[in-house]
């Protein structure tokens, strides 16, 4: 069979976007890391301390990558996330002659185009997509991108070892969360399934969202709230995105209240990182916003205040237990609407009341 992406078209493709690096000596490679090979082990048990998770997959491990490895992760990830998806679709491709190619390689570009401008910005990711029991070495992976932490550290001055701590808090909150946490993993990844499941490959889709977005701008409304997929969803692929954004804004809020808490006394400057980082995902003007507003980058932007503002309302009413219950059971995790009224998680989670009642 075919695969609708030509994934080593995608590799080339990112790498071509993500020139603008400067290489990284070799000095500062293995400073980098040594340091996050010893950070992250402090940071995951600073975070353990905090948060009570414990990982069921052994220590963490710290990988630092250029930009090229951190596109090669993460094509391997979409390839092993896709395939039901590109298994659906490979008939349909098969039978179109010559012209298979071509969309082979649109569907390549349009990958390696979103991987290659993440790869400028993103500075650390916990990889826990690729589950193949062959490829244990290249699986449960922190990575940092160096070239961008040293850019960033330089451009303003940050204390290396300090700015990396922090870094490394973040990013083993959520190794903590999808490793301590027994059925999240295996849940999220049944949603994205889900979700790719009821994927109608239909072009014509794409024109009608198309004219939705036109239709909306003469409304003077945003039909790009979310990205581009859930304009394009079914919906009953709404519903399940709801989830995915619903428990993603607590993942993600969860990760920001940690670092904060689990390095107080050893990030002095964490306001100050925050409030750089802050404007750096705000930062994005003309084209690069309307990019980000079609791959969902500024929906999930939003998720760090709306996970934050969450969380504080739960712990305001009710403390980090009851906080926790939300681990306890995927029927525990916030839809998007709880996410934006907490009021209504924190009722339903106390009484066991129907959300579907409570949010009518």
């Amino acid at each position: 069979m075919t695969t609708p992406v030509d994934w080593d078209f995608a590799q080339r493709v990112a790498e071509r976007f993500s020139r603008r690096e400067q290489a990284t000596d070799a000095y500062h490679h293995e400073t980098l890391v040594a340091d996050f090979h010893e950070l992250t082990a402090e940071a995951e048990q600073l975070v353990a301390a905090e948060t009570g998770l414990v990982s069921n997959a052994g220590p963490a491990r710290a990988r630092v990558a250029d930009r090229s490895m951190w596109i090669g992760a993460n094509i391997a990830s979409f390839q092993r996330l896709l395939r039901p998806l590109t298994d659906k679709m490979a008939e349909k491709f098969d039978k179109q002659g010559p012209l298979a190619g071509l969309t082979r390689r649109a569907g390549g570009a349009e990958v390696g185009i979103v991987l290659g401008w993440m790869s400028t910005r993103v500075l650390g990711q916990y990889d826990l997509l690729i589950i193949e029991e062959e490829r244990p070495d290249d699986q449960d992976i922190v990575y940092y991108v160096g070239p961008n932490i040293l850019a960033l550290e330089r451009k303003h001055g940050f204390p290396p070892r300090e700015f990396r701590l922090w870094l490394a808090l973040h990013e083993t909150t959520h190794r903590a969360q999808f490793t301590g946490v027994p059925w999240l993993r295996g849940y999220f990844l049944s949603l994205v399934e889900e979700t790719l499941d009821e994927i109608d490959p239909d072009p014509q889709r794409l024109l009608d969202a198309a004219k939705k977005i036109l239709e909306a701008r003469r409304r003077g409304e945003d039909a790009l709230d979310g990205g581009l997929a859930v304009l394009l969803a079914t919906e009953r692929q709404r519903e399940v995105l709801d989830r995915i954004s619903g428990m993603m804004s607590l993942l993600e809020g969860h990760g920001d209240v940690t670092m904060d808490r689990a390095g107080e006394g050893r990030v002095p400057n964490a306001e100050r990182f925050a409030s750089v980082l802050r404007r750096r995902r705000n930062s994005a003007r003309g084209v690069s916003r309307l990019f980000q507003k079609l791959i969902g980058i500024e929906a999930k932007l939003n998720q760090y205040a709306a996970g934050e503002a969450f969380i504080a309302a739960v712990e305001e009413a009710g403390g980090p237990e009851l906080l926790n219950r939300a681990w306890e059971g995927p029927e525990n995790l916030p839809s998007m609407s709880e996410i934006r009224e907490p009021a209504l998680w924190i009722e339903r989670i106390r009484t066991g009341a129907d959300p579907a009642a409570l949010a009518g």
